[in-house]
This record gives structure tokens, sequence and C-alpha cells, in this order.
């Protein structure tokens, strides 16, 4: 049984609090656990300048990718023999992804209304700690399917 080749995603806060945030390893056991995770690799990652890349990190021996925009924190967290440059796709294309069906409007308060396009778009990325697709339109396509046939009523379907 191999590591999930993702164990966790966060999306944080400017203050380092839960936005959306998925964990895909036992690593972390009791929310307390991810809790503590959470708040030091924001302690760690908050003067960084990952606002015009990503940066990498390595963290509690993970390897973390992370990325800034506006007021919200992108993770992920990957082993330390996991593939860098592919953890750095993953983050792009759930990034780019949730951008394309938020048009662009990437902040605290919209993801916050949009939480389950949020989810959606990371379920589409990684499964159970395995990468699926990240091609950000593929992603994108998929959520928008999704989307529309939980909001339209028996009839649309």
């Amino acid at each position: 049984n191999s590591c999930p080749a993702v164990k966790n995603i966060l999306i944080l806060d400017s203050e380092g609090k839960r936005v959306a945030v998925k964990y895909y390893s036992d690593e972390w056991p009791t929310n307390s656990a991810k809790l503590a995770f959470e708040k030091s690799l924001f302690g760690r990652t908050l003067k960084s300048n990952a606002r015009t890349e990503a940066e990498i990190t390595i963290f509690d021996s993970n390897i973390v990718i992370y990325k800034f925009v506006q007021d919200l924190h992108f993770f992920i967290t990957g082993g330390d023999d996991e593939n860098e440059l592919l953890l750095a796709t993953v983050l792009q294309g759930l990034f780019d992804a949730i951008a394309l069906r938020l048009r662009n409007t990437i902040d605290k308060r919209e993801a916050l209304e949009n939480l389950d396009v949020i989810f959606l778009c990371i379920d589409e990325v990684v499964d159970q700690g395995m990468i699926l697709e990240t091609d950000a339109n593929a992603i994108a396509g998929k959520v928008a399917i999704q989307n529309m046939d939980a909001s339209a009523t028996l009839s649309e379907q």
C-alpha cells in the first residue's frame, strides 16, 4: 500500500484559518493535529513572496508547494520523495480550474460562497491522494457538469 501522492490540499485565509481543506493521509489522525499542522505551516510560509509564482518548502519532512492569491493561501503537501514538479502541476491545475469556475474572482468571500465548487474541483484533481487530473479546462468542465446536474430540476435533466 503506497503512500498517497498528495497528503493534503489546504486553502487557508490570510489569518491561517480554514477555507477548504482535504486530508488524504492518516499522518494527522485528529482534527487538532490537522489544525496544528495548518497553523505551523501557515506561520512558516507567511513571510514568503509566493504571490508571483508557487514556492516550494520542506516542512515536517514533507514537500509543500504553495501559492498566495488575494487573501487565500493554497498549499499542496506530498511526501519528501514526491516529485515537486508534479505537485506544482497539481497546485496550478487546481488553482486554474477554480479561477475558471469563479470567473477569476479568487478571494475568501467568493471562495466561501462557492465552497461546493471548490470541493468539486479538489475531488476532480485528487482522489484519496492519487492525482487524477491536472488540466484546468478538463477539471473545470467536469465540475460545471456536476454543478449543473445538482442545481437542475428534473425536467431540465
